[in-house]
């Protein structure tokens, strides 16, 4: 949970670092920029996820030396995987970066200063997804206190280079694109020097010599699940970004003030996210040792302990909600389209819990298909009540985005028993 928190804090700093530039056209072309890499970066986001579960599971089988020879070849295929996809993505960026900023509804001032925001965070891309497996790797080997030393140092790194290029050198936007691209390659540096000194080391070293990695053989079970944790990534991606076309098209202060409660539900996401991650290597570790009981009585354990930490969570918001929302405002009229609508921020960590938790559990079995199906499903709930609550603004937004979050766990929740039977069959018999 505290280094899911540290994570969040490079979006909530940029969105607070903005805000002291006291224009909402320039805090909206952060919310703009943030959901471009979004649809980006974040959806590449199974290079990490799909590593965690599947280096969870391999440290189960084969001892110590075999778990640890077969983690390393799941990084050294997440390494390359990540390699290919971030030469794609410079490849094609002349195409992509317009294409998307159009796509969420930039226009005017807006447009032009995320664009410059864009250029510049565009080329972090191979860091980012060197960076995705790296953390996946260490997080399947419980390995998080080094996680939280690295995700804090790339955190203040980013702040203090935000303060002082955006601020201090009045840099403007481009000062914190320029932050973002140093803290990034910084925290790659960090992460490559930990796992290349560490026992690993040796192990990574051999995989990424042996030509047999890339087989087809060898790659295809990774790929299945990465395909599938992708194309379910995309279309959440996908939904979150209409929270920001749609406020877009309601003017640039409904788009500013939108975008702070973003950054504050991804705040309260990637806190709870701490109980995906436990979900992920724990269910994980229960799944290769095709432990049923240890499998059902984690996810149990985990589900309750996520109901109370969102309690707290929506606690906080309920009470400390308006003067947390007027902090990051550029402006008064944009504190007070936010403060509106801070009800939300105390129902949300309720109704994304439980389906954060059910993703961790389905990632740590490999239930990728069933995550897909899920998604899918969820968002075509998703969908219909956009269109349905469109007269009633800006709660019609939040309310259906709510509807969306309980819609994904309850489809998890319908599927599970299925699922496990299928999984644990050998078990039983």
């Amino acid at each position: 949970m505290l280094t899911n928190v540290a994570t969040a804090l490079i979006g909530i700093g940029d969105m607070w670092i903005v805000g002291r530039l006291e224009d909402a056209a320039t805090q909206g072309a952060v919310d703009v920029g943030a959901r471009l890499f979004a649809v980006l970066f974040t959806v590449m986001n199974f290079l990490k996820t799909g590593t965690t579960g599947m280096v969870a599971q391999a440290g189960t089988r084969g001892g110590s030396n075999g778990g640890e020879a077969a983690q390393a070849q799941l990084l050294a295929r997440g390494i390359m995987v990540g390699g290919a996809i971030a030469l794609l993505l410079i490849t094609f960026k002349p195409v992509l970066m317009p294409l998307f900023l159009s796509a969420l509804g930039a226009d005017g001032e807006v447009l032009a200063a995320a664009n410059i925001y864009a250029e510049i965070r565009y080329w972090t891309a191979p860091g980012v997804m060197f960076n995705l497996a790296l953390i996946g790797f260490l997080v399947g080997r419980r390995q998080m206190t080094a996680v939280l030393v690295i995700e804090v140092i790339y955190n203040v790194l980013n702040v203090a280079l935000g303060l002082w290029l955006a601020l201090q050198l009045e840099w403007g936007i481009a000062g914190i694109g320029w932050s973002s691209f140093i803290a990034e390659y910084a925290k790659l540096a960090i992460l490559i020097t930990l796992v290349w000194r560490g026992t690993a080391g040796r192990a990574l070293i051999a995989a990424l010599l042996d030509r047999a990695l890339l087989s087809w053989s060898a790659l295809r079970p990774f790929l299945s699940v990465n395909r599938d944790l992708f194309l379910r990534t995309l279309v959440l991606t996908v939904a979150l970004a209409a929270i920001t076309r749609l406020s877009a098209e309601r003017g640039a202060e409904v788009l500013a003030a939108n975008g702070i409660i973003y950054q504050l539900f991804i705040f309260t996401a990637l806190l709870l996210d701490g109980f995906e991650n436990s979900a992920q290597v724990l269910n994980g570790e229960r799944a290769g040792a095709r432990d049923r009981a240890g499998f059902a009585a984690y996810t149990r354990a985990i589900l309750w302990r996520g109901l109370g930490a969102a309690a707290l969570v929506a606690a906080l918001f309920a009470i400390l909600g308006d003067p947390i929302l007027a902090s990051f405002a550029a402006t008064d009229s944009v504190a007070r389209i936010a403060q509106s609508q801070a009800i939300w921020l105390v129902i949300i960590p309720f109704a994304g819990v439980a389906s954060f938790v059910f993703d961790g559990v389905f990632v740590g079995a490999s239930w990728t298909r069933a995550m897909l199906i899920s998604m899918v499903g969820a968002s075509a709930v998703y969908a219909l009540a956009l269109w349905l609550t469109w007269p009633l603004g800006n709660a019609g937004l939040w309310g259906s985005f709510v509807l969306f979050l309980l819609a994904r766990a309850g489809l998890q929740a319908a599927l599970m028993p299925r699922l496990m039977d299928k999984s644990f069959a050998a078990e039983a018999t």
